[in-house]
């Protein structure tokens, strides 16, 4: 294996490791694999590797950090949702299925199970279908992109990029603020921005 593609594999990890909507991992796949013209079949591969790693391990730090920056009723609150989910098996993994192939960010699935400590093997296999089918097909784009260069630079500033960050920070702010519990046992809307330490 070539340095070019374990920068492929650490640029995916960075970029689906950290616990905010940023851009997706498939932006530094298709540039690497433009820039260097590496094997498309070994980006998508080896760039999947490092955003599930990352995942994973996001999955493993948010619970602490979630700990030191919410209130413990928040951290219960989003726990009691985890486990609704838990419990519908087959269909909550169609969900994340469902939700991996979308073009939304992924960050607040995995802030979600990390701070409701659902396990990352829940969540993973569906996951991994999810993300190597949509990046599969976006590395692939991104090659053609890459005859239509100014296409792409607009796009980037397009009103589709700034919706995608909208929803990701959205949905992040939905598994914060609603009360989860009182949503589904009560089945009472409530919003809760007492959450902080």
């Amino acid at each position: 294996m070539t340095w070019q593609y374990i920068l492929v594999f650490l640029g995916a990890f960075l970029f689906d490791v950290v616990p905010f909507p940023f851009p997706p991992a498939f932006t530094t796949m298709v540039f690497l694999q433009i820039y260097y013209n590496l094997n498309i079949w070994m980006v998508v591969f080896i760039g999947v590797a490092g955003s599930l790693l990352g995942r994973y391990v996001l999955t493993l730090y948010i619970p602490f950090l979630a700990g030191n920056l919410f209130k413990p009723e928040k951290n219960e609150d989003v726990q009691f949702l985890g486990k609704v989910l838990r419990e519908n098996g087959w269909k909550g993994q169609l969900v994340i299925l469902a939700y991996s192939l979308l073009p939304l960010p992924t960050t607040p699935l995995f802030v979600a199970a990390g701070m409701s400590k659902t396990k990352a093997l829940h969540i993973i296999p569906a996951f991994f279908v999810g993300k190597f089918t949509s990046d599969a097909l976006l590395v692939h784009f991104g090659k053609y992109g890459a005859e239509n260069t100014d296409k792409i630079l607009h796009s980037a500033l397009s009103w589709q990029s700034f919706s995608s960050l909208t929803v990701g920070l959205l949905l992040i702010s939905a598994l914060l603020f609603i009360d989860w519990r009182s949503l589904i046992q009560n089945k009472k809307f409530q919003l809760n921005f007492r959450i902080w330490k």
